[in-house]
């Protein structure tokens, strides 16, 4: 009975693994403790996140860039 539920969860692992994640090429900075999301597909999208709040934009460091 035990298989059943561990071999649940290694599969849920694996499928998540091999799946990953798109990361969006802009991430908005937040001024103070406001954190940051990198959410953004245009810098347009970020700048509109940050205006009002406080920081900044910048380009997604852990974006994967796709080969051409």
């Amino acid at each position: 009975m035990r298989t059943i539920p561990l071999a649940a969860i290694i599969f849920a692992a694996l499928y998540l693994a091999l799946t990953g994640a798109n990361a969006a090429p802009w991430c908005a900075q937040y001024s103070g403790k406001g954190g940051s999301n990198c959410g953004f597909h245009s810098f347009q999208q970020c700048q509109a996140a940050v205006s009002g709040r406080g920081g900044f934009c910048m380009q997604n460091p852990f974006e994967r860039r796709s080969r051409r």
